[in-house]
């Protein structure tokens, strides 16, 4: 049985993977020349869960996204949304089946108002046939009444409703973090992809922000997949949590199984590390792992390995 299948089958008899799965990832595998980027990645999403993607750096998380998310095209693999594949197909498509995602650098249109903002993504609007304008003027204009009582609904979650006459270039960081995520939001996606959220803004409007990721999710039951490296926000935060190492999945369950987990240990600080002076490294390591999920606290080898020399 391989590392991933071994992962998989752990997952499996401990219960974290139930039937109503909603995005199904197969053996997907993504390669750069002779660098394998994402070799053989396999997890489920449960629909209306929040699930992180977690790993070192380089581990392949956001090149599982762009996979995922059709941004890149994927050597080989199955990726099913909703039970229909959506492997290797464009990102447009995908998006019009109900998976969105937001990448690490907001993009906003500065000059334009933050309900304009979210306006520009709503979806399949009557006014764009000619024919429309001539002959259904009416519901050209109901349609925009919708779409715009929908945005007002989304910018009311996230706490942006004070600011939809706004321009989107006076928001603060965290606040166009939350205008990206409103205005995927108005495509009504069945899963959100969330990369980095937490990445450029302070560790209290870190919290902010995933306040208002939690209400959506209870509120509007969006499923919801993110990549972070602050093991405080993953650990608070998420109903499972998927562990990547160089292209694989190494494990995955409950927040609390994955901190124990020896291979996750082991893709933070490196096998030989790990296994250097047998489980009371391992144990010493976890202890490691468990002190840095304080909030604002990313995990990394650099500081897992210094803390182990220093004798905490």
């Amino acid at each position: 049985m391989t590392e991933v299948q071994s992962s998989v089958s752990r997952t499996d008899s401990d219960g974290f993977l139930g039937n109503d799965t909603l995005l199904s990832v197969r053996n997907v595998s993504l390669r750069f020349g002779g660098i394998h980027a994402v070799d053989g990645a396999t997890f489920d999403v449960e629909r209306h869960s929040i699930t992180s993607l977690i790993g070192p750096n380089g581990a392949g998380k956001t090149s599982a996204f762009n996979v995922i998310a059709g941004f890149y095209r994927g050597k080989s693999g199955s990726v099913l949304l909703n039970g229909e594949e959506i492997f290797r197909k464009p990102p447009y498509e995908i998006a019009r089946q109900g998976l969105i995602r937001t990448f690490q650098l907001t993009r906003v249109l500065n000059r334009g108002t933050v309900l304009d903002n979210v306006l520009l993504a709503a979806q399949a609007h009557p006014g764009v046939r000619l024919r429309n304008l001539f002959f259904r003027p009416f519901a050209s204009r109901a349609y925009e009444r919708r779409a715009q009582d929908d945005a007002m609904d989304i910018l009311e979650i996230l706490n942006l409703k004070s600011h939809a006459k706004a321009y989107a270039g006076t928001l603060s960081g965290g606040q166009r973090k939350l205008l990206e995520i409103a205005r995927a939001l108005m495509a009504k996606p069945h899963l959100l992809l969330l990369d980095e959220p937490m990445a450029g803004i302070n560790p209290t409007l870190g919290k902010e922000v995933f306040e208002h990721i939690r209400n959506l999710n209870a509120s509007l039951g969006t499923t919801i997949l993110f990549i972070e490296h602050d093991m405080g926000v993953i650990m608070r935060n998420s109903d499972r949590v998927i562990v990547m190492s160089e292209g694989r999945v190494v494990s995955q369950g409950t927040p609390m199984t994955v901190r124990h987990d020896p291979a996750v240990i082991e893709a933070y600080i490196g096998k030989r590390a790990a296994t250097a002076t047998g489980s009371d490294r391992v144990g010493g390591a976890a202890a490691v792992i468990a002190r840095h999920t304080a909030p604002g606290q990313a995990v990394s080898g650099r500081a897992v390995h210094a803390d182990l020399a220093g004798g905490n």
